[in-house]
């Protein structure tokens, strides 16, 4: 399983339920990245896209407490490990977590790569990324060109995790 997301200086990855800032060329990587897969994430996170609606051409499996929440046009799923055998049924490289920070902490230990963009600007984020380069389990693998849009500077970086 993979992942991906966009971090700032101290690996903030949102605020209020929206991201720290919207760069378009992350938002085409992770168009690239995912279309076509399927997408594991939280409810709050579903809620945050546009018109609280999946993304097009994505499968997505909403992980969520809430035994009573419905939403149109993805899977829902109410534990780790009914996550767990539901996935059994994809290839594991077909999967991407997305968020938000719950479920990042949550399925980091079963993910073996992460797609970060880390973004050289510090945002006042209230929700938060495990700092992969202070975890020993992880490693940076490719580290992405420096590249720039709205005095914004930022890189795409792959993180495999260690066997």
């Amino acid at each position: 399983m993979r992942l991906i997301v966009a971090v700032d200086q101290h690996w903030g990855i949102g605020k209020d339920n929206d991201l720290l800032c919207r760069i378009s060329a992350d938002m085409k990587y992770f168009r690239q990245m995912t279309t076509g897969h399927t997408l594991v994430l939280g409810r709050k996170t579903l809620e945050s896209f546009p018109n609280k609606k999946p993304l097009p051409n994505r499968n997505h499996i909403v992980l969520t407490n809430n035994m009573a929440y419905e939403a149109e046009g993805v899977t829902l799923c109410h534990s780790i490990e009914a996550l767990q055998t539901l996935l059994q049924a994809y290839d594991t490289d077909d999967i991407f977590v997305i968020g938000g920070g719950s479920i990042y902490t949550q399925l980091l230990p079963y993910c073996d790569t992460a797609y970060i963009t880390h973004i050289q600007k510090t945002f006042d984020a209230d929700t938060f990324f495990p700092n992969l380069d202070e975890n020993p389990d992880w490693t940076l693998t490719q580290k992405g060109g420096l590249q720039q849009e709205n005095g914004i500077a930022f890189s795409f970086d792959i993180y495999t995790k260690q066997k």
